[in-house]
Parts: C-alpha cells; structure tokens; sequence
C-alpha cells in the first residue's frame, strides 16, 4: 500500500464525497468524480457556474473521502489547481468517461474546467479487519503528519491504557507502546491514564 494504491483506490470508488469551505468558512460536500489518477496526480473537473467552482477558485484547498464496499476509506487532503490547456484536459476527461456526453453534449463539454491535486496527504483507514488499519502516506513533495497518541517516559507500566484499548492495540513495556497502523484515535487511553501520560501525537 502506498500513495498511489491509494489514489487508485479513489478513481476505482469514483464518486467521491469532496469538501471545502466558502467565503465564510462554512463547509460544503459534495459528491464529485474522480476523472482521471496518473502520475501520483488527481484529476477532476466542474463547472465555471457552480459554487464548488468559485470555492475552488478563491480557495483550493480540498479534502476528499472515498468508502469501498469492503469498508476501507481513503481520505485526502490537498489543493487543487486549476490547469491550462482547458480544451485539451476536458476532451482527455471525457475520453476516459464518455459517459460525460449524456450530461454535457456536444461543445457543452467546454463549461467545465479542469483541475489536478498534483500534492498532499492521504490517510488509508481499513475498518473491514480486526483489528483496523490505518496508515498515512504523502504526495508531490509533502510530509507526512503524525496522527493519533504516544506514551511518554511518564509511563508507570500500570497496564490500564492497555485494558481499556478497544482494539487491543497497546504492547506492555517501558514505556508502554501503541501499535499506531491499528489505533482508533479514540482517546480512551489517554482518558484513563493515571498519570497523564499519554499525549496526541505531535504534542509530546
């Protein structure tokens, strides 16, 4: 599994939910196609009239969520760009989906803009094992963020993060330590530490 499974993944799910927010920061989701994966790069496109397409303008910035039918998800966060040679990208779209020519006949087609999320970050969540995966990848030059909880020194070896785990994913040791490809990031164990010590990733 890497980032370009992931991207993949997204194309193959097809109708994906993207989000963004408006001039006033109040968040919009929509479900919009994946045209095109190539090159670690999405490609998708809408229309010059929409309000998704004045968000993508006076913004860009994207997160997107896909759902298989063997509950994996993929999530990514990222900014899209509108690109050049409108004409050539909306005629390359529609060859790879012609069932676009039901919605958009004809020169119709060229209402659409183009855009590609070239960079960003992806999370893999895998809810149909147990117990669950997740792993985070990046794209295009971006770092990967740390997600989740870690056990600091302060850990006193008690045991309790462990018990209350739902997804038992807590090894014994000193310090104790989080299986991070299986965490929830439910805070359960951070909730019922004694000694407070265990903090958000990033944080520590």
């Amino acid at each position: 599994m890497d980032a370009r499974d992931c991207l993949k993944m997204l194309r193959e799910i097809r109708d994906v939910v993207f989000s963004t927010a408006d001039q006033n920061g109040m968040p919009h989701a929509r479900i919009i196609d994946v045209m095109l994966v190539e090159d670690e790069k999405l490609y998708f496109c809408t229309a010059r009239g929409k309000d998704f397409y004045q968000e993508l303008i006076q913004n860009g910035n994207l997160a997107v969520t896909g759902l298989n039918r063997e509950w994996q998800t993929v999530r990514l966060t990222g900014k899209a760009v509108r690109l050049d040679d409108q004409k050539h990208w909306i005629d390359r779209i529609f060859a790879e989906n012609p069932s676009m020519n039901d919605v958009y006949p004809g020169e119709s087609r060229y209402i659409l803009d183009p855009f590609c999320i070239a960079s960003g970050k992806l999370e893999f969540f895998d809810l149909g094992k147990s117990p669950i995966t997740r792993y985070y990848f990046a794209f295009g030059g971006e770092n990967i963020s740390e997600h989740g909880f870690y056990i600091t020194d302060g850990c006193i070896g008690c045991g309790t993060c462990a018990e209350n785990c739902p997804q038992q994913c807590i090894e014994s040791g000193e310090p104790y330590m989080i299986q991070q490809d299986h965490c929830l990031h439910c805070g359960l164990c951070a909730e019922n530490c004694p000694t407070e010590s265990i903090v958000r990733r990033g944080n520590a």
